[in-house]
């Protein structure tokens, strides 16, 4: 049986900074609190967890405990790691180049 590709059904672009812009998770409804995810995985290459999570099956991402924002990503072009501070990194003058998926 093939593999189902989880393609996203529509695509937004953030208009403000929350914890959601920064992760990226947005899974069922639009919600603007992804953007904390959503830069770090297309900082580092993908569109979103689902795509990282193709690309890595086996690989748990490591988040910060106390948040549970993204630690590290494995880079998509060379495999090597982006290591990501503990505290919100995407600057307010990115946050217009973030895409919010929903699947």
């Amino acid at each position: 049986m093939a593999a189902v590709e989880a393609k996203p059904k529509s695509v937004r672009r953030a208009k403000y900074w929350d914890e959601n812009v920064e992760e990226g998770n947005l899974h069922c409804a639009i919600v603007m609190s992804d953007l904390a995810a959503a830069y770090r995985f297309q900082l580092a290459g993908y569109r979103d967890e689902i795509e990282y999570s193709k690309f890595h099956p086996q690989e748990v991402i490591d988040r910060w405990p106390h948040n549970n924002y993204i630690k590290k990503l494995k880079r998509r072009n060379d495999g090597l790691f982006y290591y990501y501070n503990k505290e919100r990194e995407c600057l307010d003058k990115e946050i217009h180049k973030i895409k919010l998926y929903t699947h």
